[in-house]
């Protein structure tokens, strides 16, 4: 069974380089003060290339705006909703500019307004009145996943703690039925019983590398292999591209069960029936064939439900329409096993009579059935979402979430940023040397840490984080390519440069993750 992966968020941004504003100079205000706009994410600053005269750039105004930049009225902290990005209804929408914004005068910061509902599309928050952030969700490490065992082909693969439990579990069982047909093995027959575990899980390796192997070929990144309580899966980061191409990823597994299958047999036929030889063997052959047989069944997320979505895909010609197929069908799968194994083994159907299907038999077989029924479902469901994040992952531009920023150098009192940052109408600062060149971005988190009566001694170089490599990304960049650039270089904002090197403002995580939500919450 093969696994893919991916996350993120847009805003609407059609802005200019915004000139400076002229009008009065606005005051800042108590950071604490309640902010209707805000629902608690830190902002992020980015630098801004070559301007060193408080002009705001990157996102920029449109083409018929003909008054100065839009300035936020003081906004407080609304403390709700959850920043984690795994809830649904309690994440607020992305922020999005109004349409109409560059025709606004600049609000004078001075004044106080009527507290009013929140106005999730007022998205040229200043940074002086950005309120006390949450903390932002925190880097998502690797997933290590186990026990790691090797690298073959470059890809991890680990040994889930929950293996050790179901290997335990065979070796009992399998060792039951070895004091059956060779009695004499005595307490040896355990140690026989966890070589059998060991190389079933072996041939389930075999099956996961199959998936591997073919995913490599067509150019698709493996985050790793993990061997886990029923069985393996192979975490595929990206989707075929052909439907084509997908069948041939799903089969290859059940393909490979088959053929080892094939091999066990065709071992024992030297072998003389009843020795110890004999019955490893023909325990692998059948339990390979089951492997193969029970991932062939066409719902996701088998392997037989990947294939049923290509054959889908090829017909309509939409990958979304063969992922919902085979889920539904996956989960009226889940639904007959439920049911229809313990009836099936109460029956005899399966080998064992239906005398001798009693007691704890009986529920053994009902626990049993309950729990792939819900490994079936759960894995439907989820390849669900799965298939609904990527088809609004195109939505998820850099260009359209990043935030206007202003430069900054190292030196400027931080009364003296966010006055610019006001009068711009940005809500990120970048730290740049006397050049021009940027060499930190201002953490809001920071900002709203120092009082306002201290901000006028306060050098906006000791309240900024410096640029790494990673922290530069392009304006351009879209969809998987977006996530896969922030994933390698985990941080809370980034600074957006077009292709030429220059500046175009600064993408904050958060606000990624709120597009994603909101992305998700629409329905396909």
């Amino acid at each position: 069974m093969d696994e893919s992966g991916g996350s993120g968020q847009p805003r609407s941004g059609t802005d200019r380089p915004a000139k400076p504003h002229a009008g009065p100079t606005a005051q800042t205000t108590d950071p604490t003060a309640p902010d209707p706009h805000e629902n608690g994410t830190p902002s992020t600053s980015a630098p801004t290339e070559g301007a060193t005269d408080g002009t705001a750039h990157g996102p920029a105004a449109d083409d018929d705006a003909t008054q100065a930049p839009p300035t936020l009225a003081p906004t407080d902290v609304a403390a709700s909703g959850s920043e984690t990005g795994t809830g649904d209804g309690e994440h607020p929408p992305a922020p999005e500019a109004a349409p109409d914004a560059t025709h606004q005068a600049p609000a004078d910061l001075r004044k106080t307004e009527a507290p009013r509902e929140p106005d999730t599309t007022d998205d040229h928050r200043t940074l002086a009145h950005s309120g006390a952030p949450k903390s932002p969700p925190p880097p998502s490490p690797q997933p290590r996943g186990g026990l790691l065992m090797g690298r073959p082909f470059g890809v991890p693969v680990y040994v889930a703690p929950s293996w050790f439990l179901v290997a335990a579990l065979i070796t009992w069982v399998f060792g039951g039925q070895l004091d059956r047909v060779l009695p004499e093995l005595g307490a040896a027959r355990y140690l026989v019983s966890l070589f059998f575990a060991v190389a079933f899980y072996a041939s389930v390796l075999v099956h996961e590398l199959a998936h591997t192997v073919a995913a490599l070929r067509f150019k698709l990144p493996v985050r790793r292999i993990q061997l886990q309580f029923f069985g393996g899966v192979s975490e595929i980061e990206k989707e075929a591209e052909t439907p084509g191409r997908e069948f041939v990823l799903a089969f290859v597994g059940p393909l490979l069960s088959l053929i080892l299958a094939g091999l066990f047999y065709l071992a024992m036929q030297p072998v003389e029936p009843g020795t110890v030889p004999g019955v490893l063997l023909a325990g692998l052959m059948v339990s390979n064939l089951i492997v193969a047989a029970f991932n062939l069944l066409p719902g996701l997320p088998l392997d037989g439900g990947r294939m049923l979505r290509a054959v889908v895909w090829k017909i309509t010609g939409k990958p979304m329409t063969g992922t919902v197929a085979a889920a539904w069908v996956g989960r009226a799968l889940a639904v007959c096993v439920l049911i229809g194994l313990p009836l099936l083994t109460q029956s005899g159907a399966l080998g064992s009579s239906a005398e001798d299907n009693v007691g704890m038999d009986t529920v053994m077989d009902a626990l049993l059935a309950a729990i792939l029924a819900a490994i079936i479902w759960t894995g439907a469901g989820n390849s669900l979402r799965m298939a609904r994040l990527r088809e609004h992952l195109p939505e998820l531009r850099a260009r359209t979430l990043t935030r206007r920023a202003v430069p900054v150098e190292t030196d400027t009192p931080l009364s003296e940023a966010l006055r610019r940052a006001n009068d711009a109408g940005a809500r990120a600062l970048v730290v740049v040397d006397a050049d021009g060149t940027p060499l930190s971005l201002v953490r809001e988190a920071a900002i709203v840490g120092v009082p306002e009566h201290r901000r006028p001694w306060v050098a906006v170089s000791g309240l900024a984080q410096d640029l790494t490599d990673g922290m530069r990304v392009s304006a351009e960049l879209a969809g998987e390519d977006l996530l896969d650039t922030l994933r390698a270089t985990p941080a809370t904002e980034y600074l957006v440069v077009e292709d030429t090197g220059e500046i175009y403002g600064v993408l904050s995580a958060a606000d990624v993750e709120r597009a994603f939500v909101k992305a998700m919450a629409r329905p396909s």
